[in-house]
């Protein structure tokens, strides 16, 4: 550390980026198991957003999982890095007045508080997507669930790895339950007032 430099003092703020942009950056973090719909959601939110002319980016654990992470496992410390990593990469869309949109497991409230620790936790949502495992496992898009029951998959969260649901979300849905279109109005409620979208 002794030949870093940082230059936060000499670039561009916050409140410049948001000012460019007119609203301002936030983080939705959908938790959820396997299957509960967090990316199903993440992307139809994403299109109302855009739609209503405020920029924002969908980080979703696939993806992230087969790029700048793609050297973890899913062990406890893997996983712990792999939310690290997120929140820090995360807080510069926030930082940049970018509203963004989280889909990770994030099996743990530990994991979830060190997010919000990393991001601000007054720019930190948490949106439980609380699908039921019943229901997770009746879709199994991936196929895990049956692999993870037959023990071809380990650390499987809701199967052989626990998932702790979060004590206080900002919101809890479950997508089972109603359509599409009113998750996202529900999430649409929670975050538009904190944006403040400038005319």
């Amino acid at each position: 550390m002794e030949h870093i430099y940082p230059i936060f003092d000499k670039m561009l703020t916050r409140a410049d980026k948001e000012a460019l942009l007119g609203q301002r950056g936030l983080m939705v973090w959908m938790t959820g198991l396997s299957g509960s719909g967090k990316s199903t959601l993440a992307i139809a939110l994403e299109r109302e957003l855009q739609r209503r002319g405020i920029l924002c980016r969908i980080l979703d654990g696939d993806n992230i999982r087969s790029g700048i992470n793609n050297n973890l496992g899913f062990s406890p410390g893997d996983r712990r890095e792999n939310i690290r990593r997120i929140a820090e990469v995360a807080r510069l869309f926030v930082d940049t007045g970018i509203v963004t949109i989280a889909a990770f497991i994030s099996p743990s409230e530990e994991l979830r508080q060190m997010a919000a620790g990393i991001i601000g936790a007054d720019d930190f949502f948490e949106v439980y997507v609380n699908t039921p495992l019943s229901v997770c496992e009746q879709r199994d898009v991936k196929g895990l669930y049956a692999k993870a029951r037959r023990g071809e998959v380990r650390e499987f969260t809701g199967v052989s790895a626990p998932f702790e649901a979060p004590q206080s979300p900002a919101l809890a849905i479950d997508t089972s339950a109603r359509p599409l279109e009113d998750c996202v109005e529900e999430v649409l409620k929670l975050i538009l007032p904190k944006i403040k979208k400038q005319n």
